[in-house]
């Protein structure tokens, strides 16, 4: 048995989605290599504030997206909401180059705001319109195959910023973040799929339907509790490797290349995982299953942390866990949406992967930074945040139940 079966019917739209996501993920790598750097020159100690910017712009993004959601068809609210993503990149570069020093890093924090709900946004988009055009069983096949297209966009996007940072100053690398994205509003105006007219027409609905919809539904907020437990324990992880990179490397461009290099391994990793077992462990553990791996890897990693709280286990850990993410969690956490009405998996989905995914960064960010304050280390962080894993395991164990019962019933 192959790792993929694709239907001839399905390879049309499976081959754009695959350059959509590898331009879409391409455009982010290109860009977050630069973001942490300028995250760490914007100081560690500032980061909580920088993720609780990044909370406000998607709160502010949010509304305007669904507004889009209502009025446009799909192809045309994703190619609007991209170019204009876009023509921010195109403002950045030009202040850039015509700040100063010190405003430099006035603009580094603006930029690692704007990044971090860049990188949400464009990505939630991609998936909404996945879950919308492939069911759960299809999901279950291809999804593998498409988060390991965005694992080649993710390796590509870090190859060029570790290789011409250096070269070429990192923010003239927005330019080919900006072509990649446009080469991600032709593939979703190539795809092509069967459908009637009804189904290409805009999805309606009320503006605040995502957030109603999400804190009406039991299900809905289960995903909630998933994000927020996986974003706390992420960000735990994220500010350790800041303080590793201020500590060891002492210009940027260095920073830059690191953070790039790291990025790399972590989807070389991933592409292999994706490739030749993703889809082999989702028809063989099933959803369930296959998406509490990432918590019980989490909850292990952190108790090796708190047993030996040394860099090289800190770095190990933040490697497979990412690749882990991207590998499992990722594409079996997109099948809970395929069993959602369509206006649900547009707008609830889009509210809970920005708002609620960065309402985690914000727990965990003054969190750490509370922890910290009360002297706790390495080791300190770790054992609080083993219960913590315990807890998004049973979430994600009852999730996969409902999913499999709710995708069965849609079969009947």
């Amino acid at each position: 048995m192959t790792p993929f079966e694709v239907k001839p019917q399905e390879r049309r739209a499976l081959g754009w989605s695959l350059l959509y996501v590898f331009a879409v993920l391409s455009a982010y790598y290109v860009l977050r290599p630069i973001r942490d750097e300028m995250g760490v020159q914007g100081g560690v100690e500032n980061l909580p504030w920088l993720f609780t910017g990044t909370l406000l712009g998607m709160l502010a993004l949010n509304p305007l997206f669904a507004a889009l959601v209502r009025r446009l068809p799909r192809e045309r609210f994703i190619a609007w909401s991209y170019r204009f993503f876009a023509a921010n990149l195109v403002l950045f570069l030009a202040l850039f180059h015509l700040a100063d020093a010190a405003q430099n890093v006035w603009l580094g924090r603006a930029f690692f705001i704007w990044l971090s709900v860049f990188n949400l946004f464009v990505v939630s988009v991609f998936w909404a319109l996945m879950v919308d055009v492939f069911d759960a069983g299809q999901g279950k096949r291809l999804f593998g195959l498409l988060a390991a297209g965005a694992t080649a966009g993710a390796i590509a996007g870090s190859a060029i910023t570790a290789s011409l940072a250096r070269e070429v100053g990192a923010t003239n690398l927005f330019i080919a973040s900006i072509v990649l994205l446009e080469v991600a509003v032709l593939a979703v105006k190539k795809l092509s799929f069967k459908e009637s007219r009804q189904e290409e027409a805009a999805i309606g609905g009320s503006v605040l339907a995502g957030i109603s919809h999400t804190f009406r539904s039991p299900y809905l907020l289960g995903v909630c509790l998933f994000i927020l437990l996986f974003t706390v324990t992420s960000t735990f992880l994220y500010f350790q490797q800041a303080t590793i990179a201020r500590d060891y490397f002492v210009d940027r461009a260095s920073r830059t290349a690191f953070f790039a290099q790291v990025d790399l391994l972590v989807n070389v990793l991933t592409l292999a995982v994706q490739l030749f077992f993703t889809a082999h462990i989702l028809r063989k553990l099933g959803v369930a299953l296959t998406l509490g791996i990432l918590p019980l890897f989490t909850l292990f990693g952190f108790a090796a942390l708190a047993a030996a709280p040394v860099i090289a286990v800190l770095v190990a850990f933040q490697v497979l866990r990412r690749a882990a993410n991207f590998a499992l969690a990722r594409p079996t956490r997109e099948l809970l949406f395929t069993v959602l009405p369509r206006e649900d998996k547009y707008k609830a989905k889009s509210f809970i992967d920005t708002v609620v995914y960065r309402a985690g960064d914000q727990v965990g960010s003054w969190s750490y930074l509370l922890l910290s304050s009360f002297g706790l280390g390495i080791a300190g962080v770790a054992v609080v945040a083993i219960p913590l894993s315990a807890g998004w395991l049973a979430i994600s164990l009852w999730l996969g139940r409902r999913q499999a019962k709710m995708a069965q019933a849609e079969e009947f």
